[in-house]
This record gives structure tokens, sequence and C-alpha cells, in this order.
């Protein structure tokens, strides 16, 4: 009897040994990759210039004119870029405001606004689907509004443009 207890041990570990290598494999891996891009490079290279502005008459500032602002953009050769700007409602002079509005802007890969890709800047991004380069060149226009008896003076304000990767 105990022989047929020790065979029965013995078949049913051989049994469940056996059993075990049929399993179907139950694991398997992938790699983790990741691409480090260079830091973007974001530099203010021109004011958004309106000149001098009479009470009363509105002026505009095409993104082609000479007043017009300018960004430049360094970034990772083939990928876009997301736009979002903070923009203000007035230009300001010693607490008087000269109201500013009607804001465009457009993105080009060379240091022209010739043939800019339009678009109206504002705090929603604005992709740039930018395929080739380094660099690209992002201008801004708008319209001021004085009021005919707008008060002299040099009027300012801040125009902030955000970039990052998309």
């Amino acid at each position: 009897m105990r022989i047929a207890t020790a065979l029965s041990a013995a078949l049913a570990a051989t049994l469940s040994l056996g059993a075990g290598a049929l399993q179907a494999q139950t694991s398997a891996s992938i790699n983790a990759t990741a691409t480090v891009l260079s830091a973007l490079t974001v530099t203010g290279a021109s004011d958004l210039q309106f000149g001098n502005v009479t009470p009363g008459v509105n002026k505009t500032v095409a993104i082609t004119d000479a007043g017009a602002g300018r960004f430049d953009i360094t970034k990772a050769a083939a990928t876009g870029v997301a736009l979002s700007f903070t923009l203000p409602t007035d230009l300001n002079s010693g607490g008087n405001l000269l109201p500013i509005g009607s804001w465009t802007g457009g993105w080009n890969t060379s240091a022209t606004p010739a043939g800019a890709n339009g678009f109206v800047p504002g705090a929603s991004a604005t992709n740039t689907a930018v395929t080739a380069g380094t660099t690209i060149s992002v201008y801004v226009g708008g319209t001021v509004s004085p009021a005919a008896a707008q008060a002299a003076g040099a009027y300012t304000g801040t125009v902030t443009m955000d970039a990052v990767y998309y």
C-alpha cells in the first residue's frame, strides 16, 4: 500500500509537470522609446508700432507693414509648434486708455511676412504645420481706435506669445 501511494504521488507530480510545459505563453515585451526635442527659443524681434495716431481716426498695422510686430522661434526640424497669445485690450498712457483690437497674425518659415500663413492671434492655440526648417517668424498686426478726444501721450501695452511643441 505504501508503494502504491508513493507511485500515485510520483505519477501525479509527473502529470502536473507535463501540464505546465503545455501552457500557452502568458507574457510579452515591448520597447519604451522617446525622442527628446531641442528646446524652443522664442525671441521678441520687433515691437508692434502704430506710430503717430490721430484722435478719432482708427489706425491699422498689417502684418506686411514695417510697423508689424515680429517674434522669432527656433525649434527642432520637422516639428509643429502651437502658438497662443496674451493680448492687451488697451494701450495705456498714465491711466489713459487707447483701445486696440482687430488682431491679425501670420507665420512663415522665412524671415518675411510675404506669403505668411495667416491666422487670428488669441488665447486659443494656432498650430503651425511646419514640416521643414528650424525657424519660424511670427508677425502680429492690429488696429487702434482712438476716441475723438483721445488724450495725447505715448501709449504702450504688452503682447505675449507662447510657443509649445504639439
